[in-house]
């Protein structure tokens, strides 16, 4: 008996060891048709993975302002100038945002080549601590690959663009919060894939261009709601209607995370962005008060989303104080 049993430990090892052998063979042709065989088996892509991500260190900024404040106030200066950038900052920004390569519709301005403001760029960074984004170009085709790995080391924490204006390659992980806008002719019904790319935030940029200047309407805050049910991300408002201080309520019962404001509101001037940016802080600040007649209603708290239904702005509106010229 004990000589059977030998035999087929003897038989089981050889089989093991013919199935290493095997084994050990097919790797080695794997590599030699593919130099990299074997690193492509063990990065099995995920589903929907289109490349392997470069692990490049992000911020977090961007994400971390907009689940922890109940309403953000993001200023997206008229100009790339550090005096506009300390105002912004003074009167209490929460985020900037720049230009580069792009013209801008609302200041009227076109911004140069990334080279002529890289050293405004670090000089606005040296003093803000806050979430600092840039828009990186106006077209497609404007949009260069090596601008963009740049700005991690310049910097910034997060990009914005039109979702048009993205080229692939910026799907790809360059130490950057990504943020895209949409425009009015956008079928919104895509919007709803945006959290599968790892996007951050979404701009509603939808209001046509021949409006700009236009005051905020029901319907501009039925879309905005809109968009907030879909979109599966955190949804940021520019003021490419002329807000004021009162809209603050609205929007924010809408569910939206940050008002940009632009310069339809800010002005070009730093005076007038002073106090634009003042107007509307104080504005934001004030959402966490109750009614000053005493109303013994509890303010719902947000969601872990950000999209829980925010209190009625109608107990916010008191005290707000602005004209229709938004400063």
């Amino acid at each position: 008996m004990k000589q059977v049993d030998d035999m087929k430990k003897g038989q089981q090892t050889e089989q093991m060891q013919q199935r290493s052998q095997r084994t050990e063979q097919t790797q080695e042709s794997q590599q030699i048709h593919h130099p990299q065989g074997v690193q492509k088996l063990e990065c099995l892509y995920e589903a929907g993975q289109l490349w392997t991500k470069q692990n490049t260190p992000k911020t977090g900024q961007l994400q971390a302002m907009l689940e922890q404040k109940p309403l953000s106030l993001i200023v997206s200066l008229p100009g790339n100038d550090l005096a506009l950038a300390q105002a912004a900052r003074e009167e209490g920004a929460d985020a900037l945002k720049v230009h580069f390569n792009v013209g801008h519709r609302a200041s009227g301005n076109h911004f140069g080549s990334l080279d002529e403001y890289t050293e405004v760029f670090r000089a606005i960074r040296s003093e803000f601590a806050g979430p600092f984004g840039v828009v990186p170009s106006g077209s497609i085709e404007g949009t260069r690959r090596e601008d963009v790995e740049r700005l991690a080391d310049l910097g910034f924490d997060f990009y914005s663009i039109y979702a048009h204006h993205l080229p692939s390659f910026m799907l790809q992980d360059h130490g950057l919060e990504s943020t895209f806008a949409i425009n009015n002719e956008y079928d919104v019904s895509l919007v709803a894939s945006a959290a599968h790319f790892g996007f951050t935030a979404l701009e509603a940029s939808i209001v046509p261009g021949k409006e700009y200047g236009t005051p905020l309407s029901f319907a501009d805050v039925l879309h905005y709601r809109q968009l907030v049910l879909q979109a599966g991300v955190p949804v940021l408002v520019p003021s490419q209607r002329k807000l004021v201080p009162e809209d603050v309520p609205v929007l924010h019962h809408s569910g939206i995370k940050a008002i940009m404001l632009g310069a339809m509101v800010t002005g070009k001037t730093e005076d007038q962005l002073r106090r634009a940016v003042n107007s509307f802080r104080n504005a934001i600040d004030r959402l966490g008060q109750k009614e000053p007649l005493g109303s013994e209603r509890d303010v719902p708290e947000s969601s872990a989303t950000g999209h829980s239904d925010p209190p009625d702005p109608t107990e916010l509106l008191d005290g707000l104080g602005s004209g229709r010229d938004g400063s």
